[in-house]
């Protein structure tokens, strides 16, 4: 059965895995239908969360206002990694904050849907 449903944009929102059940249980609450994929940040290789969110545009606002309510930022102390730390048996690091959290948010124009 090839059924086509009207939808006008895809939401891509990266968020901290710390924040990702949370805002899994309050998209489905407001029955916003998701996709999650895993993924890893790029600075600190943390775990992160991928949602695919596809919405039509006129309920866009309600669904950033709930990634927003859900993904906090916050900061944390890490050491510095020397860029060449792999090949030194020893590196001076210094401590520095950093703020995790959060979430990245794409919205895409979706020509055409099909659920099949």
């Amino acid at each position: 059965m090839n059924q086509e449903v009207a939808v006008a944009k895809l939401v891509v929102a990266v968020v901290h895995d710390n924040d990702a059940q949370t805002l899994r249980k309050a998209l489905n609450k407001s029955h916003f239908q998701t996709t999650r994929l895993s993924s890893t940040g790029g600075f600190l290789r943390e775990g992160n969360t991928t949602f695919l969110i596809g919405t039509r545009e006129e309920y866009l606002e309600e669904l950033l206002e709930i990634i927003k309510d859900n993904c906090k930022s916050r900061t944390r102390t890490v050491t510095s990694m020397s860029p060449i730390a792999s090949s030194l048996e020893s590196y001076y690091s210094f401590p520095m904050e950093v703020e995790i959290g959060g979430a990245t948010v794409f919205v895409l124009d979706v020509e055409q849907f099909h659920k099949l």
